[in-house]
């Protein structure tokens, strides 16, 4: 469950580089929903992701989520919050889940953004039981990854039946 933290607290982790990660290079702090802010700062992220091989940006976007795990762990210990709302890596992470299979196109973009997002504040069944019970970083990022995964799975189903 995301917890909110003042600002101002988070502000000052900022100048550290794995806070400055977890926080999605600062998009965390927006103080309208810093969660969807956090997404938005994945879209470049893919875009330039998607020109490579899948191999690629499979082993990359399991780097990140990897990096989320230790950074927003970190992140959370230094706040005191499990799971503290500035805390937009797993979004980032979550995104990148979506779009794997995906090709480029700005379509394509926003079914995957609005599918992750919907996912990610829902959170069917186990997200938000794995969201309430997984401490830690791995708890951070691993909602976000299945809201990614049930994101994938839906955008896949649409594009064989040519939705786009």
């Amino acid at each position: 469950m995301t917890k909110k933290v003042s600002t101002a607290e988070a502000r000052l982790l900022l100048w550290h580089p794995v806070h400055f990660v977890s926080l999605g290079f600062g998009s965390g702090l927006s103080p309208w929903a810093p969660g969807t802010a956090g997404t938005l700062v994945a879209i470049p992220l893919y875009a330039a992701l998607s020109l490579l091989p899948l191999w690629v940006y499979i082993g990359v976007t399991l780097m990140v989520i990897v990096l989320g795990i230790y950074t927003c762990g970190r992140t959370a210990e230094a706040l005191h919050v499990h799971d503290a709302g500035v805390i937009v890596w797993d979004e980032v992470a979550g995104f990148l889940v979506t779009m794997t299979l995906t090709p480029f196109s700005w379509q394509g973009v926003v079914a995957g953004f609005l599918l992750f997002r919907l996912f990610d504040i829902v959170k069917p069944w186990p997200i938000r039981a794995i969201d309430q019970r997984v401490p830690g970083g791995a708890g951070i990022m691993l909602d976000d990854v299945l809201a990614g995964i049930y994101s994938l799975l839906v955008l896949y189903v649409a594009a064989s039946f040519g939705l786009f």
